[in-house]
């Protein structure tokens, strides 16, 4: 069996190959990936292709096949490793780590959303309404996390624009009990531009195009994607994504996971009046700047729930301390405009650090108490921002590259400080690697 799979498919392991070059590994991973095997197996590391489709391997029966088994004594999947580490969780009451890393568009997400299916399926079947509860909230937060955290890029349709560590917590008996998640680097500028072919924040669209004409009118909006300054760039993209049914879906996850209805039209509020701000223009009256559309300024007001003259001010002044004294000084056109285009920045990453604060407080482990239960453990899902390289760089990719350079170095270090430790107590013969 294992001679067939060699033959067919080719390795299944990188490990077992005779020769070990760049032109070996790239044939062996093609003719996997045109056999369908979309998986391959570095000693403990899975290396995955995206297919860009949907494929039938990751039903119940798929899970059934890896559930409680051996890394090894199944081909080469995802789940294998999400076993492993629930597994290593369980037996030796450690917290575990499994980390997501590659190219942009390559399906960490993916990847991410179906390891906590996975372990949301295989923890035991429990009567415990609790228990249930928070596997809900840990699947539901994802597709709120994905609305306003993700984005089309030309590489993928659904590109975290964001970095996500999630932790999620068991008890002593290995059931899911809550969560924790860290976001870094929200990649805020696309809030204001967009290269061509892309689109902003996926919550603009659907809001837009899923809104009710009710909740449109109260928010001053129209459907034309093209009316907004700010999302005008990629308003009329053909993609995949139905941003109508998308809305809908959101706002149900929202709900389930517990936003109060109230929250729920507040973030509706902040998402317009940053599409409304991104519509405003200034004129100059001699070397003074003004606000062309006054209408628009009320608008903003009203959505952000202030005055309109303290709109006003903050788009046209800005506050400098000069040692014990305060003034406001006016804003040229040009800053007034970069003072705008900073505004809407702020204001969209304070609401989606308020969204994982809130799907936090909802997700975090409550009574839980450690002198009766037993101590809980953690595994630790980390999904960040893939390597991306573009015509024109900006600051976002450098700083998404150093990260991912460096989570990569810190991987390939303990891999092989792992590596040598083992060499050295078994008694082989080795050549030292110097770790920088």
């Amino acid at each position: 069996m294992a001679e067939q799979e060699s033959l067919e498919f080719g390795k299944a392991d990188f490990v077992l190959m005779d020769t070990v070059s760049m032109p070996e590994f790239m044939a062996n991973l093609r003719l996997r990936f045109e056999k369908g095997r979309i998986y391959t197996f570095i000693g403990e590391v899975v290396v995955s292709v995206n297919p860009y489709k949907l494929l039938n391997i990751y039903g119940r029966d798929t899970i059934e096949q890896y559930k409680g088994r051996e890394l090894y004594e199944r081909p080469p999947h995802l789940f294998a490793i999400a076993d492993a580490a629930y597994k290593a969780m369980k037996r030796r009451s450690k917290d575990t780590c499994i980390v997501i890393s590659g190219e942009s568009g390559a399906g960490k997400t993916e990847a991410s959303k179906y390891i906590m299916q996975y372990i949301a399926a295989i923890t035991n079947p429990s009567q415990r309404a609790e228990v249930e509860r928070v596997k809900n909230m840990l699947l539901k937060s994802n597709c709120v996390l994905e609305a306003f955290g993700n984005a089309k890029t030309n590489r993928n349709d659904n590109s975290s624009r964001f970095g996500k560590y999630m932790d999620i917590n068991f008890d002593f008996k290995g059931d899911p009990i809550g969560g924790h998640i860290n976001n870094y680097l929200l990649e805020k500028s696309r809030v204001i531009v967009q290269q061509p072919g892309e689109r902003s924040f996926h919550s603009f669209y659907q809001l837009l195009q899923g809104g009710s004409d009710q909740i449109l009118r109260s928010l001053h909006l129209q459907k034309s994607l093209s009316s907004y300054n700010y999302i005008r760039v990629g308003a009329q993209l053909k993609s995949s994504i139905n941003d109508a049914a998308e809305f809908k879906v959101v706002a149900e996850a929202m709900k389930v996971i517990g936003f109060k209805p109230e929250e729920i039209q507040t973030v509706y509020k902040i998402l317009a009046a940053i599409l409304h701000l991104g519509n405003l223009k200034f004129v100059v009256d001699g070397d003074t700047p003004l606000i062309d559309n006054g209408k628009v300024v009320s608008i903003i007001a009203e959505l952000l729930s202030t005055k309109t003259d303290m709109v006003e001010k903050a788009l046209l002044y800005r506050t400098v301390a000069t040692g014990r004294d305060i003034i406001d000084k006016q804003h040229t056109e040009q800053e007034a405009s970069y003072g705008r285009d900073a505004f809407a920045k702020a204001i969209y990453e304070r609401l989606f650090c308020w969204i994982v604060t809130r799907i936090n407080d909802i997700i975090e482990v409550k009574n839980y108490d450690t002198t009766v239960h037993g101590k809980n453990t953690v595994i630790g899902v980390l999904d960040i921002y893939g390597f991306e390289i573009f015509d024109n760089n900006s600051f976002e990719q450098f700083c998404i590259n150093y990260c991912n350079e460096k989570l990569q170095q810190l991987f390939i270090q303990l891999v092989l400080k792992q590596e040598q430790e083992e060499y050295q107590r078994e008694g082989i013969p080795w050549k030292h690697v110097r770790l920088l």
